[in-house]
C-alpha cells in the first residue's frame, strides 16, 4: 500500500486512471494466460494421436508385432486410450456441451471406442490392410485434425485478445503520459514497454529478456512476476524440447532397428546359418542401441545345460567355431575391455528364446550400468528374440525332416537288396553246396575242388559284405545325438568282443549335420567290425574330438595289424570307409601302430554350421 500511495500522491487522479488501466490489463492478461495454460501440451498430444493411429495400423498388419497372442497390440491400444483421455487434453476442452471443441472431442472418442479400436483388434496379421480399416483410420485422423484446428484457433484467439488488451492499455497510457505528466513517461510507460517486449519475446520463444525492475510500485512487481514467469517458461520449454528430441531420436533408432531386424530375418531364414546370419545383424544393433556384447546360448537337451552358440565379441576364437576364415566376432583386447561386462561396470539383460511350448535358449545382452536401457530398446530386443526363436525352431524341424528322409531312403534300399541280391547270393551258395556233393573223379577232381573253394570264398565274402551293407542301410540315427548313437554302437561291439570297448567323445553339440553324423557312425561301425572280426584284438578304443575346425575320429586296437599287402583279398571294408571319408570332404588314414594293432583315423571339416537338433519329445 505504501508504493500505491506514493504513486497516487505523485500523479494524482491521472495516475490512478493509469493504475486502474494497468491493473485491469494485468488481470485480463493473467486470466487469458491461465485460460490458455496447457493448450500447447494439449495440441502436441492431439497431434501425436495422428501418428499413433498410423502406428497402430502398422502394428495390426505386422505379424512380428503381434506376437504372444496379440499382447503387443493390446498394450499399444491401451496406451493409445490413455493418451486420448490425457488430462492435458481434457483440461483444454470447455465445460460447455455445445462448444465446437467439446463436440469434436466427443465425436473423436466415439469414433475410436465404437469403431476403429475394434477394427484394429480384429484385423488379421500378415495380410493386406482392409479398405474399411484404412478408411476408418483416415476418417479418425481427419477428426483429430479438426479438433487440433479448433484448439489452435481458440488458443490464437485468446492470444490475439491478449495482444489487443495490451495494445489498448499501452495506447491509453501513452496518451495520458504525453498529455499530462512527463514523469508518467519514466515511471509507467517505459516499464510497460519493457513488459510488452518481454511478452513478444516469449511469443517468439525467446526467454532470455528480463525486466529487472528495482522499484517498489506495482509495475516493478509486475516486472518481477514477468521475470519469474519467463524463467519458468524457459525451463519448461527446454524440458519439452529435450523430451521431444529424445523421443525423436528413439523413433529414428526404432525405425533403423526395425529395418535391420527385417533384413536379418530374411538372412536367418534364407541361409540356415545362425552364425553368419545373426552376428552382423547383432553387431549393427549393438552400434545402433549402444549395447553389447550379445551372446546366444542354446539349451542342450542331452546334458541339461546351456551351450554358447554365438557371440558378437571375443578375444579368442570360440571353441565351437568351424570356420577359421571368419573373423566376425574377433576383437582386440583393448576393444573387448571397453565393452560392458560383469567386471567392468556392466549390466546384463537375459531374454528367453522360446516358442509357445518350448524354451530353446537365452539371449544375453550387456549394456553400460550408468545408462538405463530404454523401453524402445527392450522391445526391439524382445522382437529379436522372437525372430531367433522362430529361426531356430524351423531349422530344427528341417534337421528332423532330413533325418527321417535319409532313414526312409536307406530302408527302401535295404529292402530292395534283401529281396533281390541277398536271395540270389543265397541261391548261389546252395548251388555250390550241391556241386560239392557231386563226385567228380579222375584228374580233374582237384581242379574242380579248387574252383569250388574259390566260388565258396567269393560268395561268402559277398554275402557277408551284403549283410554288413544291409545293417548299414537299416541303421537309423534315431537317438538324440551322435554321442548316444556311438555309445549304443560301442555297447553292441563290446558284447561281440566279449570285452568293453572304450569311447572318448568330446565333440561339441550341433557340430555335424545329419548326413555327416550318419557317415561318421558308419565309419566307426566298419572300423569296429574290422577290429572285432579280423584283428583278434583284446582292447579297442574309439576317440571322437573337435580340433577346430576339424573333426578327428580314431579307432585303435591292439590286434595283429594289417598284412603286408595292406588289405586282404576280397575285403572291401577299407575301400568303403575311404569312399565315405571322401563324401565327407576329408580323408582317412589306416596304419599299423608302433605298439601293435591298427589305428584308423578320420579327419574332415564340417561343411556347414547347424543348430542343435530338434527333439520331438520336447515338442
Amino acid at each position: 500500500m505504501k508504493a500505491t500511495s506514493s504513486l497516487v500522491n505523485r500523479i494524482g487522479v491521472v495516475v490512478g486512471v493509469v493504475v486502474l488501466t494497468a491493473v485491469v490489463s494485468m488481470a485480463t492478461t493473467l486470466a487469458i494466460s491461465r485460460s490458455i495454460e496447457g493448450n500447447a501440451t494439449a495440441i502436441n498430444l492431439a497431434g501425436s494421436l495422428r501418428m499413433g493411429a498410423y502406428q497402430l495400423l502398422a502394428i495390426a498388419a505386422d505379424p512380428a508385432q503381434r506376437s504372444d497372442a496379440g499382447e503387443t497390440l493390446e498394450s499399444e491400444l491401451q496406451r493409445y486410450d490413455a493418451r486420448l483421455a490425457h488430462q492435458s487434453i481434457r483440461q483444454a476442452i470447455p465445460d460447455s456441451a455445445d462448444h465446437p471443441l467439446t463436440r469434436n472431442y466427443r465425436k473423436l472418442v466415439e469414433t475410436w471406442s465404437g469403431q476403429l479400436r475394434e477394427q484394429l483388434k480384429q484385423s488379421p496379421p500378415g495380410g493386406p490392410v482392409a479398405d474399411t480399416l484404412l478408411a476408418s483410420t483416415t476418417h479418425f485422423v481427419g477428426q483429430i485434425n479438426d479438433m487440433v484446428g479448433v484448439l489452435e484457433q481458440r488458443t490464437e484467439a485468446r492470444i490475439d485478445l491478449l495482444h489487443v488488451i495490451q495494445v489498448f492499455s499501452l495506447t491509453l497510457s501513452v496518451i495520458i503520459v504525453l498529455g499530462l505528466f512527463l514523469d508518467f513517461k519514466t515511471r509507467v510507460l517505459k516499464p510497460l514497454r519493457t513488459l510488452m517486449g518481454i511478452a513478444e519475446a516469449v511469443g517468439e520463444r525467446d526467454f532470455t529478456r528480463k525486466a529487472r525492475f528495482t522499484g517498489t510500485d506495482e509495475l516493478s512487481q509486475l516486472g518481477v512476476a514477468f521475470d519469474k514467469m519467463t524463467g519458468e517458461l524457459a525451463v519448461s520449454y527446454h524440458e519439452l524440447e529435450t523430451e521431444a528430441l529424445i523421443k525423436t531420436r528413439e523413433l529414428e533408432k526404432s525405425h533403423k532397428a526395425l529395418e535391420l531386424l527385417h533384413i536379418a530375418s530374411r538372412s536367418l531364414f534364407a541361409n540356415h546359418d545362425l552364425c553368419s546370419g545373426a552376428i552382423p545383424m547383432l553387431q549393427d544393433l549393438e552400434q545402433l542401441l549402444g549395447i553389447g556384447p550379445i551372446r546366444l546360448f542354446l539349451h542342450d537337451k542331452n546334458v541339461n545345460k546351456t551351450v554358447e552358440a554365438i557371440t558378437t565379441a571375443t578375444v579368442q576364437r570360440p571353441y565351437y567355431c568351424k570356420d577359421h576364415h571368419c573373423n566376425a566376432c574377433l576383437v582386440t583386447p583393448e576393444e573387448y575391455d571397453e565393452r560392458p561386462s560383469e567386471s567392468s561396470d556392466g549390466r546384463r539383460l537375459l531374454l528367453p528364446i522360446r516358442t509357445s511350448s518350448q524354451l530353446l535358449g537365452t539371449l544375453e545382452v550387456w549394456y553400460p550400468a550408468d545408462e538405463e536401457l530404454s523401453a524402445t530398446a527392450r522391445r526391439l530386443l524382445e522382437i529379436l528374440s522372437d525372430q531367433l526363436a522362430t529361426a531356430i525352431y524351423l531349422e530344427r524341424q528341417i534337421t528332423e525332416e532330413q533325418q527321417l528322409t535319409l532313414a526312409e531312403e536307406r530302408a527302401v534300399i535295404a529292402r530292395e537288396l534283401h529281396d533281390s541280391l541277398a536271395q540270389s547270393l543265397s541261391y548261389l551258395k546252395m548251388q555250390v553246396a550241391r556241386l560239392r556233393r557231386l563226385e567228380i573223379g579222375g584228374e580233374q577232381q582237384s581242379f574242380h575242388s579248387e574252383i569250388l573253394d574259390e566260388l565258396s570264398l567269393g560268395l561268402n565274402n559277398a554275402y557277408r559284405q551284403l549283410r554288413e551293407l544291409l545293417t548299414t542301410f537299416r541303421l537309423n540315427l534315431d537317438t538324440p545325438d551322435l554321442a548316444t548313437a556311438l555309445q549304443s554302437t560301442v555297447n553292441e561291439f563290446s558284447d561281440r568282443l566279449g570285452k568293453p570297448v572304450e569311447l572318448a567323445y568330446t565333440l561339441p553339440p550341433s557340430t555335424l549335420s545329419p548326413n555327416e553324423e550318419i557317415h561318421t557312425l558308419q565309419i566307426v561301425r566298419e572300423g569296429l567290425a574290422n577290429a572285432v572280426k579280423h584283428a583278434q584284438a583284446t582292447e579297442i578304443t574309439v576317440r571322437v574330438s573337435f580340433e577346430s575346425p576339424r573333426v578327428q575320429v580314431s579307432i585303435l586296437d591292439n590286434g595283429k595289424g594289417l598284412p603286408v599287402e595292406a588289405q586282404p583279398l576280397h575285403h572291401y571294408g577299407l575301400v568303403i570307409m575311404q569312399d565315405r571319408a571322401r563324401t565327407l570332404g576329408g580323408k582317412i588314414a589306416i596304419q599299423n601302430r608302433p605298439t601293435g594293432g591298427v589305428e584308423v583315423t578320420l579327419s574332415f571339416v564340417p561343411k556347414s554350421r547347424h543348430l542343435i537338433a530338434y527333439e520331438a519329445s520336447n515338442g
